[in-house]
């Protein structure tokens, strides 16, 4: 089992997916700070980037782009772990 693999969504406003891995860690990822260039640009849009799915574990977009899934699965265990 790969532990970062994404295995549920929910697109959130403000450029913001909630997520869950295989291994049962979940939170949010916010992308609002992200600059979005390159393929990613389309996700600037809202509309566009609320049309975010899962492929092979992997969030991604209807134009190819995609977010690097453990690179969320560091963010989301780097929020759980600081301290409050």
């Amino acid at each position: 089992m790969v532990a970062w693999k994404v295995t549920t969504l929910k697109v959130l406003s403000g450029h913001r997916l909630e997520v869950s891995f295989a291994d049962g860690l979940s939170g949010v990822i916010d992308l609002s700070k992200d600059r979005f260039d390159g393929v990613l640009a389309p996700l600037a849009d809202e509309a566009f980037f609320a049309r975010a799915s899962i492929r092979d574990g992997v969030v991604t977009w209807p134009n190819g782009a995609e977010i690097a899934p453990d690179a969320m699965y560091d963010e989301v265990l780097s929020a759980h772990h600081t301290p409050a």
